[in-house]
């Protein structure tokens, strides 16, 4: 017997929240929960979860040239993917908005989640947005479908 895979036009409705303080999280999701998903769903390209619990320090700040949003997936209350957007305090030379994490649940990848979750977030932004990708990542080539283009190679300096 064949196993059809299930796309989001056929998968239960998804449900879009913004949380823009740590307060604003549905019941029964954690900051440390939202950090642990992205921590073990972002695998082999996972940050720590201390990078990550900073940067939702840095995300939820109101401090000036800070901030940003997550937004989550929900479906039948299960969450189901997680994007991070940072302000960077920068316009003109530096885009104002980072694409900092973006991951859904391995076995929901392939139908669109992903996808939904970047577009919802780059509405939000207000100007260019940017992100870093490694170049063997596979999101990269959903990065290049949503719009996004390599228009500089990033090099980095490490005493």
């Amino acid at each position: 017997m064949t196993k059809l895979k299930t796309t989001i036009s056929d998968a239960p409705p998804l449900a879009f929240n913004v949380i823009e303080q740590a307060s604003d999280l549905p019941d029964g999701l954690s900051r440390d929960a939202l950090a642990a998903f992205l921590h073990h769903t972002m695998k082999p390209w996972e940050d720590t979860l201390a990078d990550i619990l900073r940067a939702f320090d840095y995300c939820f700040s109101t401090a000036e040239g800070k901030g940003g949003f997550v937004l989550i997936a929900m479906q039948e209350r299960e969450l189901v993917g997680v994007v991070v957007f940072l302000r960077t305090g920068m316009e003109g030379y530096v885009p104002g908005h980072m694409l900092l994490f973006v991951s859904v649940k391995p076995a929901l990848r392939g139908r669109g989640f992903g996808r939904k979750l970047i577009e919802r977030g780059l509405a939000r932004c207000d100007g260019p947005v940017k992100l870093h990708v490694e170049y063997d990542n596979p999101a990269k080539r959903l990065y290049e479908k949503v719009g996004f283009a390599s228009k500089y190679a990033e090099m980095r300096y490490q005493p």
